[in-house]
């Protein structure tokens, strides 16, 4: 497979959100804010919509990481607190929540075959981005959290919660949340939110193994069968309401900041 050369996808002048790297069917995705610890932005939302919807048919591979230290360190509080001091009312919160959750749907049904590649702290949003991946893989030192409940935040975000539940349990899943304690990637293997845990040093083979079968299945098989695989994950989730995540979301944030006088 001859090797494409790195796209950088600007959020603004001198800024950048993304690199993404083609080889052959294959397309890597890197969140490429590392001094931020890859923390999730409107910007670098509207960049990973902009490169999953101009995606080309031909990718069946895609691969999700993160540059620096962490994969991602979650949502970006100071864009909550701006959005609040633009439109009290949460209207800008309901409309990163929006962008968020298409995001989220836009990866679970991609039609190529979607792996996370995940290392250092995957934290709230970070979660939520590596679970809507169908694979996932973690170094062996990857810590996970869900602050949100701790921050004054519901746990509303890009459909976390219904795809967390679905793939670890309920009742795990409630302690996890209510508690926001941190914990190892061992665990996370434990609890299917990991599928795999290498050493960070393998992480790339770990994924080119994972890759490597899947882009030799015929092509109509491989988009029937995971969309099987989508349609009967869903039937399984009795009551799916992530769709209000947003508007959950930018109610409890604005009720805090009027009664905290400020968020």
């Amino acid at each position: 497979m001859t090797a494409l050369p790195l796209t950088a996808f600007p959020a603004g002048p001198g800024q950048q959100t993304l690199r993404t790297h083609r080889e052959g069917p294959v397309l890597r995705i890197e969140l490429n804010t590392p001094e931020d610890g890859n923390t999730v932005t409107d910007a670098l939302l509207d960049d990973l919509l902009a490169v999953l919807q101009d995606q080309d048919p031909a990718v069946r591979v895609l691969v999700l990481a993160g540059s620096g230290d962490d994969f991602c360190l979650g949502g970006d509080r100071g864009e909550f607190g701006r959005h609040l001091a633009d439109d009290p009312t949460g209207g800008g919160i309901r409309r990163s929540g929006t962008k968020a959750r298409r995001v989220c749907d836009a990866l679970t049904g991609n039609p190529a075959v979607t792996i996370a590649r995940v290392h250092g702290k995957v934290i709230g949003a970070g979660m939520a981005l590596a679970l809507a991946c169908d694979l996932r893989v973690g170094a062996e030192d990857a810590t996970f959290r869900l602050p949100e409940l701790a921050l004054g935040l519901p746990t509303a975000w890009g459909g976390l919660l219904p795809r967390l539940i679905n793939e670890v349990g309920a009742a795990r899943v409630r302690e996890l949340v209510l508690t926001g304690r941190a914990f190892t990637a061992a665990e996370a293997q434990s609890l299917s939110i990991l599928q795999k845990v290498v050493p960070a040093q393998e992480l790339d083979a770990a994924v080119a193994a994972w890759a490597r079968p899947i882009v030799r299945r015929p092509p109509a098989a491989l988009r029937v069968t995971k969309t099987l695989l989508n349609s009967l994950s869903a039937a399984s989730r009795l009551a799916d309401v992530s769709a209000l995540d947003a508007e959950l979301m930018a109610a409890v944030v604005a009720e805090a900041h009027h009664a905290r006088g400020g968020y």
